[in-house]
């Protein structure tokens, strides 16, 4: 990958999983590279390349083709526990953001369809959330986690520049935000943006390498994506990420 990290990374662990944990509450963000997080996913190029089929059966999301966005997804719910990490698949239901987060979507009930049944049982998924549940310990005493998957394909096509995020900078309204890299193919652009609250802008990257991991304290920080663009217009050209984030689970 490259890019800036801006105090990203700065401290002394050896362990890429405690160094960001670190990273998240000294600065809100942090950076993991795509070795580690394979690593502690316990994949390899295999089993990665089972997980990223997944992105070839997405649906179209309606709500980003309206402001003429070429955006592929799907949804999904999970139930974490803190202290042991089992997950257990929770109800679908409409995406809801709450008040305050994404300009564009304010209490909007939005329809997406859910996780493939595969995609639902990855171990490569359900080791990622676990990971994601051990540096969110980090932020906040939570018992139960609610974990929301949003695997995303954006697409970009001759003259036509693909919007990862069309909101701009925004909020998502959860405890930890993370963007996970699967695939790029045939597009430049895509840089990952995050500020603080105050405007001063923490890191600044564009994730290339599969199972590069950017985690956020959603909190405390906004985050936004470039667009992306076809480097060869006769070929089909995306951006496949895994957004997931944390909340505590109501109830």
């Amino acid at each position: 990958m490259d890019g800036t990290a801006v105090n990203a990374g700065a401290g002394q662990a050896t362990d890429p999983v405690d160094q960001a944990r670190q990273d998240l509450v000294s600065t809100g963000v942090s950076l993991l590279p795509g070795p580690a997080v394979w690593a502690h996913l316990g994949t390899d190029a295999t089993g990665w390349t089972r997980f990223a089929r997944h992105w070839a059966d997405l649906a179209s999301d309606r709500y980003a083709s309206a402001r003429g966005t070429r955006r592929l997804r799907r949804y999904g719910r999970f139930r974490l526990a803190a202290a042991t990490g089992e997950l257990t698949p929770l109800p679908h239901r409409p995406f809801v953001q709450p008040q305050a987060s994404n300009p564009l979507y304010v209490r909007v009930d939005r329809h997406f369809e859910p996780l493939t049944p595969a995609c639902a049982s990855d171990p490569v998924l359900h080791g990622l959330l676990r990971l994601l549940g051990r540096m969110a310990t980090a932020l906040d005493d939570v018992a139960v986690w609610e974990a929301q998957v949003h695997p995303f394909r954006v697409v970009a096509q001759a003259g036509d520049a693909g919007e990862p995020t069309p909101e701009g900078l925004h909020h998502d309204g959860v405890t930890l935000v993370s963007s996970l890299l699967v695939d790029r193919c045939n597009v430049s652009g895509g840089c990952s943006s995050v500020l603080d609250t105050d405007g001063t802008e923490l890191l600044d990257v564009t994730l290339s390498e599969p199972g590069s991991l950017l985690v956020g304290d959603d909190r405390r920080t906004v985050h936004g994506v470039s667009p992306v663009r076809a480097r060869d217009g006769d070929r089909p050209a995306w951006r496949d990420v895994l957004v997931a984030t944390l909340v505590p689970l109501a109830g």
